[in-house]
């Protein structure tokens, strides 16, 4: 189960850190060199975009990340991952905001300007380009941040689940193979009591006055 767990873990949190870094890549590279374009190369670049992403490499992370987030909840509510629970709930709650945006704004905006037609047949690019730039580059803005968000929260959840195995691990192990410097200090302890032990008792009365030179 703590296997599966993890490799769950580290599934989710690869597959959302490539959506966040996609998307963030859009925000500070893409976009703004595309600004910088004609009204002709925005549209049929954004065109050619919105078709060439449509590939497994795409689709699977971005589809099969809410089924990882399910199923890790699951197994750390199950298993032995409660305390990255809340973790893994805010990186599913993020991850399904920032889907619904793809999904509910950026997608429709994409059919938009795919219904334009092709740039050669448009009669007005800009003003094709004013109805989806804008728009597309806010909303991409928001989803960048929320995948963003979610990638950091898996990856916390990845540092609360382990901290908690080593807690876990360190409590069951034998003597043998706990920490050795927890081991070290008992034995610094051991050594130190059995050198009172062989000095024997300290002497009473009188004779613990003496320091040893001659009596007068």
């Amino acid at each position: 189960m703590k296997i599966l767990l993890q490799t769950t873990l580290i599934l989710t949190a690869l597959a959302t850190g490539l959506m966040a870094g996609l998307f963030a890549a859009f925000a500070y590279s893409v976009m703004p060199g595309l600004a910088r374009s004609s009204d002709r190369t925005f549209v049929e670049a954004m065109q050619n975009i919105n078709k060439a992403i449509l590939n497994p490499v795409f689709m699977l992370p971005f589809m099969a990340t809410v089924p990882l987030l399910g199923l890790a909840i699951v197994l750390a509510w199950r298993g032995h991952g409660r305390p990255a629970l809340p973790w893994l709930i805010a990186a599913l709650a993020l991850y399904l905001l920032a889907f619904m945006v793809t999904s509910g704004l950026n997608v429709p905006l994409n059919d938009q300007l795919a219904k334009a037609g092709s740039p050669d047949h448009v009669k007005n690019l800009a003003a094709a380009r004013e109805d989806f730039e804008s728009s597309w580059v806010a909303w991409n803005i928001v989803r960048a941040l929320l995948h963003t968000a979610a990638f950091g929260c898996l990856l916390w959840a990845l540092i609360v689940f382990g901290a908690h195995r080593t807690q876990q691990t360190a409590a069951t192990a034998p003597p043998a193979q706990r920490p050795l410097v927890a081991q070290h200090h008992g034995s610094s302890a051991h050594a130190a009591t059995g050198r009172t032990a062989q000095a024997g008792p300290m002497p009473q009365g009188p004779q613990a006055r003496w320091t040893g030179g001659p009596r007068r």
